[in-house]
């Protein structure tokens, strides 16, 4: 709510898709890093008791001392969180015109709030409501990656990462990647000689930094099946830039794509985005015939690209679908609107489960198939609501 305040002022209101572009991409850098901060905890504890972490270990002693683990785990995330709310208090002034009801905010000359007939009130959360149950079953599919996805990882997948491939299964490396995509912005959107050089010389040092962090690892790497999670948020840092110019350029064009055309073709593209696993899966024996063992014969690229295509179905949907809440939700109703939007979204996270707990009931397809379904479902009826959600932004 509060970004949405921010670009309530006419003088702002186009800059508001770009702005939660900005945000969600934010959010996405400590997803990032995550996995691998997991990942590195976690062997600090096992250490202690002569382990290294392995998701094939199911030995009592490796999983005791794994559990303790995972609570030094939850502890950062804590303290994370405690951070977090320490900054947000400490820059609070910068903001404070922004951070106020819909109430003060019609007191405010600087953001005037839009004035709606009960009718019209009514009519918009009536249609951020089918908006909300449509995404649940977006997001029900969507929110694999902890869950199918990382079995596909650990039971299909060859976790013997060789050749060029390494570069992706190094944090650093890919944080480097993902800011060299910024300075390369930088340098050309610079007007200035200096900043253009500044820029460039930022660029080069870390495509230089990410070739020697690469050259460092070992040939071939062993990679484990959570190291996959750190791809989506990866992907939307590096390729939230592109997304922006893409979109910027058809609004310069006067051919701009509404928020609920863009969340409508998120919703189809995921669609591809799990169709692409399915195209992986045809020669694959099912989860229920092959147990405890694994098939670990597809190439990484499958998942990588799987979560590339997925990447950019969420960068279409769900930085779009905040913006179009903050714009559409009537003024008294925002921080309810808005606190709905997050409540699909974690409805939706935890229907996830359903397809993990068929995951060793039914063929390896039908799993793909539903998930592909559900979004395909989620598109048709966002595309019939589409006409109905224009005329409230006109």
């Amino acid at each position: 709510m509060l970004i949405g305040n921010l670009y309530d002022d006419p003088k702002y209101a186009s800059r508001r898709d770009a702005a939660f572009s900005l945000f969600y991409m934010a959010i996405n850098i400590g997803a990032m890093f995550a996995p691998s901060m997991a990942r590195w905890i976690t062997n600090q504890h096992l250490s202690q008791y002569g382990f290294v972490y392995d998701a094939a270990n199911q030995d009592p002693a490796y999983l005791e001392a794994l559990y303790g683990g995972y609570g030094l785990c939850f502890g950062v995330a804590c303290v994370s969180l405690i951070l977090s709310a320490v900054i947000y208090f400490s820059f609070r002034n910068w903001f404070k015109h922004a951070d106020v009801t819909a109430a003060k905010a019609k007191e405010s000359a600087t953001a005037p709030v839009e004035e709606l007939t009960p009718k019209q009130t009514k009519d918009r959360i009536i249609a951020l409501l089918l908006v909300f149950a449509v995404v649940i079953f977006f997001w029900m599919a969507f929110h694999q990656n902890g869950s199918a996805l990382t079995f596909f990882a650990k039971k299909y997948t060859n976790l013997s990462i060789a050749g060029g491939m390494r570069l992706g299964f190094n944090i650093f490396s890919l944080a480097l990647i993902a800011l060299s995509v910024y300075t390369g912005f930088g340098f050309f959107q610079a007007e200035k000689m200096k900043n253009k050089v500044t820029c460039a010389v930022a660029t080069i040092a870390a495509w230089v930094g990410s070739y020697l962090l690469y050259s460092g690892m070992a040939d071939p790497t062993a990679a484990q099946p959570s190291d996959f999670q750190q791809f989506n948020p990866f992907f939307v840092v590096a390729l939230t830039p592109f997304s922006m110019a893409f979109f910027g350029a058809f609004e310069k064009k006067g051919k701009e794509i509404s928020a609920p055309a863009r969340i409508a073709w998120g919703m189809l593209v995921a669609a591809i985005g799990f169709g692409v696993i399915t195209m992986a899966s045809t020669s694959l024996i099912s989860p229920m015939d092959l147990g405890d063992g694994t098939q670990s014969i597809l190439s990484p690229s499958w998942l990588i690209s799987t979560y590339f295509t997925l990447t950019i179905a969420e960068l279409l949907l769900s930085p779009m679908g905040i913006s179009f809440v903050s714009k559409v939700a009537p003024p008294k109703y925002k921080g309810m609107m808005m606190g709905g939007w997050f409540v699909a979204t974690a409805i939706g996270n935890y229907l996830s489960s359903i397809p993990s707990m068929l995951w060793n009931k039914i063929p390896l397809m039908y799993n793909w198939a539903i998930l592909i379904a559900l979004c395909l479902i989620s598109a048709v009826v966002m595309f019939a609501l589409l006409k109905k959600l224009k005329q409230m932004t006109e």
